[in-house]
């Protein structure tokens, strides 16, 4: 019983880092309705700046805040100088999905060029050795911490979307674009704030993968991938589906890799985008999206 549960344990802290990239995903599709294929890159670029900092000894605290601002600024100077005026002159989904690769690719090839092709081990305040015994279950404190940041972050983007005036103006943005420009609300700045914190959620995932993984320029491929399951599995416009899919997608691979086989739990999240899509394409918590025309 003590190891099932150390297995349900090591899952929700995978399961939290799901989520976060997740919650990114999600929270561009509701305000622009597209999936943002930049999202990884974006993480690795921001892990990356703070990889770069450590190195040149500046306090982790410090390299994580910059690295948090790199994000934010990539993502929201894309939709200001990129995205918006591909949807002013009234570009496609599929255009703007393409953009979002564009973006993806660039920010791959600054990556490889500013942080190299080899691999790195990324320093961390929190150990991956050292365990503490909880209730007589075994937990490491990096995964400790990345549990506790994950439901962190995770609160606290409830918090902001649930009960602030920005929320309300992103809620009321994802459900009725035109109806929110004619009440004033700046539509354009709070589409923008929204790929900003898509950004934070995405870096703070990074931060907290690139200890336990090798730093390289595509260490977020899989996460990026299985996040996207996660918000496939949750609901691709809903923000606590986002949440549940992605703990939901880490105590089950977490449970098959111990129990069935490590090699078949990295297909778990490919197997879950097709039965989601096939039973229930709008996710366990998502809504059917109308659009009126």
């Amino acid at each position: 019983m003590e190891k099932m549960a150390y297995y349900v344990i090591s899952g929700l802290s995978q399961g939290s880092i799901f989520a976060l990239v997740a919650l990114g995903l999600v929270l561009i599709y509701r305000s622009n309705r597209i999936l943002n294929f930049a999202h990884g890159d974006v993480t690795t670029a921001g892990t990356f700046f703070a990889f770069i900092l450590l190195g040149m000894d500046v306090p982790f605290w410090i390299a994580s805040i910059l690295a948090l601002l790199l994000g934010w600024v990539l993502s929201m100077t894309f939709y200001f100088a990129v995205l918006s005026p591909a949807q002013r002159r009234e570009a496609t989904h599929l255009g703007q999905i393409i953009l979002t690769l564009g973006m993806g690719l660039v920010l791959q090839g600054l990556v490889l060029r500013f942080g190299g092709t080899e691999p790195h081990s990324f320093p961390f305040p929190l150990s991956d050795i050292k365990t503490y015994s909880l209730g007589g279950v075994t937990i490491s404190q990096l995964s400790l911490g990345t549990l506790v940041a994950g439901w962190l972050a995770s609160a606290l983007r409830y918090l902001l979307v649930q009960k602030t005036r920005v929320g309300l103006a992103m809620r009321a943005t994802s459900e009725n674009l035109q109806a929110a420009q004619t009440l004033g609300i700046p539509t354009r700045q709070i589409m923008a704030f929204s790929w900003g914190m898509a950004a934070l959620l995405g870096v703070i995932a990074g931060l907290f993968l690139a200890p336990a993984l090798l730093l390289d320029p595509v260490f977020m491929m899989e996460p990026f991938f299985k996040g996207f399951a996660a918000a496939v599995l949750g609901g691709l416009n809903s923000l606590p589906g986002a949440v549940v899919g992605g703990l939901i997608l880490g105590i089950a691979e977490s449970l098959i890799g111990a129990y069935i086989s490590i090699a078949f739990k990295n297909t778990l999240a490919f197997l879950i985008i097709i039965a989601v899509l096939l039973v229930r394409p709008e996710g366990l918590l998502g809504k059917e999206f109308i659009e009126r025309v």
